[in-house]
């Protein structure tokens, strides 16, 4: 917890006055029992004969002394809050600093639902505690001192009952502490899996309502939401069983407090002001250890969500920038160099890759579901680093390069096509945002976007929705395409991109590409022959290895993969031509 208290450090005048003003507040609360105590004296004493206007004098002054503890009490509550949320937006805008930074296996690591957690509700439980702590770590303790030590000089045999009932109050926190942390720690867990099943079902709403699966979705989250729930209560039962044990103990308190108080009255040792007083202080002492309970209860709470936090903020990018990084590439240019990579710490996936692809080709890659041929062209942007071996670009080890200057150089459409809420303009220029009119407008042409995007009430202005709801997948592919090309990429790699548009579009897109980007590496991933049979050569995947490289007439007749891929397709084309011939 303490570790994070930098991400505070611009609000420490603020952290420095709450405490100064809270022991302010104290301090004239612990007058006021006094002052009553002279009241109750005067009466008690003299009755009817009490002299009125010094009991007006002390009234007054008590009125006072309240009124200065309230005006220090609220400033101290509005600087602290001040301080609690400029901490927690520190540490969340750290936080998110630091997930930017993350290379996909360091947030593999971690998982997204998680992350969301501790970014939301980690963040929210330490900077709660933070606002309690400088509001109360001074007060309470402060103030049950100063009570106890007032309560004694008073009388020391009322003030013994405490010498029982704070070391048994003690003892209990000792024990349930460690529990409960542990406790927290498990339910922090559930809420990780909580959220990610929140997540997928409302990322996925389209396909579970189109499978009719809204039923098992529903008892999917119903298990998550219970499985959180008694997790949570398991460990609240720790808070739930201390607070009766608490009142218990703070009820018998002033139960030994009133019977030693009427002894000592009854045998003249103390007035009936001194009880009051006494009685006030005992309050003080009980609601200010009350206090501390609950601060420590937080504590020990948010310890593990700290944790957590701290967790994300140590974590090491996997992928980082080298020292002189290399700031400018040159040209396009691809090579593999005797590659083997996979993910975390599973088995090679992809095994002794060694292929090159000259500056300004087109070239396609082929291959079965499952032979990496996505994870092959992420290592050219360095999305993820090798095991072995070297990728180079335009002649330049990718691990030499600047980051920002090796991806502005390389564009990627993945295969899962992502738009942002905004309007068509604003996506699109996610890919340049610096980019006029006519530079988008170009870009869509190329993509074979602009005609539909003109179709729209509002062309380039009009607003895509969440996610791009308002498109198709086959446009959304398209605009995907043309971001991209408004980075005026020297490599330009295409996963699957092309997947949702029919064969004809497709054509119109690599004509375009090859025309207007003809100094462009183009990299194309996909599963029909028909998008890649015009490239300059075509790479075969098979088992995470380089079955073949060559062009489309000479794996025809070589490659039994190829051959195997272009026969079925191509026998699927004629007898859909003969059905609609029969038709």
């Amino acid at each position: 917890m303490f570790k994070l208290l930098k991400y505070a450090k611009e609000y420490k005048i603020y952290a420095f006055i709450s405490p100064i003003l809270m022991i302010g507040e104290v301090v004239f609360e612990l007058m006021i029992p006094r002052v009553m105590s002279d009241i109750v004296d005067i009466i008690t004493a003299d009755g009817a004969n009490s002299d009125v206007n010094l009991i007006v004098k002390l009234g007054v002054r008590m009125f006072i002394y309240a009124c200065l503890s309230l005006i220090c009490g609220a400033s101290a509550a509005r600087i602290a809050s001040l301080a609690g949320m400029g901490f927690g937006s520190n540490l969340r805008n750290a936080l998110i600093g630091k997930v930017q930074t993350f290379s996909f296996s360091n947030i593999d690591r971690f998982s997204t639902a998680s992350l969301i957690t501790r970014v939301s509700t980690d963040v929210t439980s330490v900077q709660n505690t933070f606002l309690m702590l400088i509001r109360g770590f001074f007060r309470s303790p402060i103030q049950m001192a100063s009570a106890l030590i007032i309560a004694v000089k008073m009388s020391k045999r009322v003030s013994s009952v405490f010498a029982i009932s704070l070391p048994l109050i003690v003892i209990a926190l000792i024990i349930a502490g460690p529990i409960a942390l542990k406790r927290f720690k498990i339910m922090l867990k559930k809420f990780d899996n909580f959220n990610a099943s929140i997540q997928e079902n409302l990322t996925n709403i389209r396909v579970v309502k189109s499978f009719v699966r809204t039923d098992y979705e529903k008892k999917k989250y119903n298990e998550s939401n219970e499985d959180l729930f008694k997790s949570a209560i398991h460990a609240e039962k720790i808070l739930m069983l201390g607070e009766p044990l608490l009142m218990l103990v703070m009820y018998g308190t002033i139960m030994g407090i009133v019977i030693a108080s009427t002894k000592a009255i009854s045998y003249g040792e103390m007035s009936v002001g001194n009880f009051t007083a006494i009685f006030a202080y005992v309050m003080q002492i009980l609601m200010g250890f009350i206090f501390t309970i609950v601060m420590l209860a937080q504590i020990f709470m948010s310890e593990a969500s700290a944790k957590r936090i701290q967790e994300v903020l140590n974590e090491i990018p996997d992928i980082q920038n080298p020292e002189n990084p290399v700031e400018k590439v040159e040209d396009g240019s691809i090579e593999f160099k005797n590659v083997r990579f996979g993910y975390g710490e599973g088995k090679d996936i992809l095994k002794n890759i060694s292929c090159r692809i000259e500056s300004g080709e087109m070239v396609g890659i082929m291959g079965p579901t499952g032979s990496s041929k996505s994870s092959l062209v992420q290592l050219i942007p360095r999305l993820y680093d090798v095991r072995e071996g070297q990728v180079l670009v335009g002649g330049v080890d990718v691990r030499k390069y600047d980051l920002c200057t090796l991806r502005d150089a390389v564009s990627m459409v993945l295969q899962k096509n992502v738009l942002f809420s905004g309007t068509i303009a604003e996506n699109l220029r996610w890919g340049n945002k610096d980019a006029s009119q006519e530079e988008l407008e170009e870009a869509c042409k190329i993509a074979d976007a602009h005609e539909f995007v003109l179709a729209r009430p509002d062309g380039y202005n009009q607003d895509l929705g969440q996610g791009g709801v308002n498109v198709s997948g086959g446009q959304k592919q398209r605009l995907c395409i043309a971001r991209a090309l408004l980075k005026n990429p020297k490599i330009l790699i295409l996963d699957d991109s092309t997947s949702a548009v029919d064969t004809a579009t497709d054509a119109k897109i690599r004509d375009g590409l090859r025309k207007s980007k003809a100094d462009v590496t183009k990299i194309i991933i996909a599963q029909r022959v028909s998008s890649i049979s015009d490239c300059d050569k075509i790479i075969i995947m098979d088992n995470g290895e380089i079955n073949d490289i060559g062009t489309h007439e000479e794996l025809l007749q070589r490659n039994e993969i190829y051959k195997d891929i272009y026969e079925s397709q191509q026998k699927g084309v004629d007898e859909a031509n003969e059905q609609g011939g029969d038709d």
